[in-house]
């Protein structure tokens, strides 16, 4: 039996982490360790592979067999990496975007040092585009055939995987035919999986549409914020030369202004899904919630129909003069906010958590905010709401006035003057939407779960190869794939298994 380098008897590596494995040689100092020593020639091969390390991260690591039969040496190579080709879900040609002043202008670095080599020892093919300017992957991903790809990887910030994000889907729906500036429109999903570097374990997301008068404007998957963080937001851009200081300068200045606005929400509940955004039960891997409510809401579509009307259902209305009002499609947690903004979000229910924050004195607003940073529910005040819906509407108070007053034009034209200065006592008539860190320019905007016309998604799975079947029981339905760094699963596709030092 083949002898483990390390000194053990036996290695146990589960095939589905393997990334490769390779005939070595043994140089003259390694034939002359121990018992080996009195040993004419030895044959050896090394299996490239992926072990779990702490904190949920995946770290490369490789085992040399050597034994004295070389013929069996090379059974065991071609044994190997028969096995290899027959898992059909890892890539065999990718398709690679590097922003160059992404990760403090490291990525191209990090991509040259840690990802490249470990994508040529899978022997996987890679296309590499340098993006030139804001959008370049985006508009790319329009004119390139995507469908010779196996995937599509990122290496850059939250604004390179939204380009890629909006790209792709964007690219299916042309192919398709299918008009994007229809909220209703059933969209057409895109097979081909997106990777993010550094990466980890396949989770799957929620995508939220967002239209203005029937077109369309952004897709979201993580925070959709209107007021203090769109305001925060449309005051850092103004000050990048900080860097990421800004964001700290531009939400103390926000908080000071203390501008609350004026408008009506409208809102559809989200029948289908399972939990409350209160029950404090996070989302997980092979989370119970995603299962159930995908269930529930692929039950409804077949009872229903996939075009069903959602005028046919109620509409709740609030109207109201609001500090902020957030849509989270995920808890959006962070190192200053532990829990996020909804703990209790699901990252593939098919709905969205929206927060509305009315007005109250700065006291209050800065009590709301500090118990994002503690264990205490942010949720347990008079002046804050939440709702776990499908689909909603906002409309500004100035846009619902046909004929604005002369006090209403004279705060439009002088807004950005008022909104410069905290020490104006003039209240902005409008805000900014902040979508997954990019502005809106709309305010009055509409938001809906996309509704994909799919196949099921274990279906579909299994069809790639990616999971086995009890691996695919473990995982919610989804409408697009997209391989972030998580809890648990397995590293049956490369985008699992990419690591670097940052992780």
């Amino acid at each position: 039996m083949p002898k483990c380098s390390g000194g053990t008897e036996n290695c146990s590596v589960p095939i589905s982490e393997i990334i490769a494995v390779e005939e070595t040689e043994l140089n003259k100092k390694q034939r002359n360790i121990g018992r080996w020593q009195k040993m004419a020639k030895l044959h050896a091969f090394t299996v490239y592979y992926v072990k779990k390390a702490r904190n949920h991260r995946w770290r490369c690591s490789n085992v040399t067999f050597w034994c004295v039969d070389e013929h069996l040496c090379n059974q065991w190579i071609q044994a190997l990496k028969e096995l290899l080709e027959m898992q059909k879900s890892r890539p065999k040609q990718l398709l690679v975007y590097i922003n160059p002043f992404g990760g403090k202008r490291q990525g191209k670095r990090i991509y040259e040092q840690k990802v490249a080599p470990l994508f040529s020892l899978a022997s996987i093919s890679t296309d590499v585009v340098i993006t030139e300017h804001a959008n370049h992957a985006k508009d790319n991903l329009f004119e390139v055939n995507i469908y010779k790809y196996d995937g599509v990887v990122c290496v850059g910030g939250d604004g390179m995987f939204s380009e890629v994000m909006h790209g792709l889907i964007g690219r299916m729906q042309k192919d398709s035919g299918i008009d994007q500036n229809n909220p209703k429109a059933s969209l057409v999903q895109c097979n081909i999986r997106i990777g993010i570097i550094p990466a980890g374990d396949c989770q799957p997301l929620d995508v939220s549409s967002v239209h203005h008068n029937n077109t369309f404007l952004k897709y979201s998957v993580s925070l959709l914020g209107y007021g203090f963080y769109g305001d925060i937001l449309k005051d850092s851009e103004k000050k990048r030369w900080m860097g990421p200081m800004r964001y700290d300068y531009s939400g103390f200045k926000t908080f000071l202004s203390h501008h609350y606005y004026e408008g009506t929400i409208a809102y559809q509940p989200a029948k289908h899904t399972h939990g409350s955004p209160r029950d404090k039960e996070s989302c997980r891997t092979g989370c119970y919630i995603c299962k159930k409510s995908e269930k529930q809401l692929a039950e409804q579509n077949k009872e229903h129909g996939l075009k069903h009307e959602e005028g046919e259902e109620e509409w709740k209305v609030i109207k109201g003069k609001f500090l902020a009002i957030n849509a989270v499609n995920m808890s959006c947690a962070c190192p200053r906010s532990p829990k996020g903004l909804s703990p209790a979000a699901h990252l593939a229910d098919g709905s969205a958590d929206l927060i509305l924050v009315r007005k109250c004195s700065r006291f209050d607003f800065l009590r709301y905010l500090v118990r994002h940073t503690n264990q205490d529910d942010q949720f347990d005040f008079p002046f804050v709401d939440v709702f776990r819906v499908k689909c909603f509407q906002f409309t500004s108070k100035l846009s619902e006035d046909n004929e604005s007053n002369v006090m209403d034009i004279g705060k439009k034209r002088f807004g950005q003057f008022c909104r410069d200065h905290p020490a104006c006592c003039c209240n902005i008539v409008n805000s900014t939407w902040n979508c997954d860190g990019e502005t809106l320019d709309s305010s009055a905007i509409e938001v809906s779960q996309l509704n994909l016309e799919k196949k099921p998604y274990e279906e579909w799975l299994r069809s790639l190869g990616l999971f086995s079947h009890e691996e695919t029981e473990r995982k919610p339905h989804c409408s697009y794939n997209i391989c972030m760094r998580g809890k648990g699963g397995t590293a049956t596709d490369l985008f699992s298994v990419v690591t670097t030092d940052r992780m």
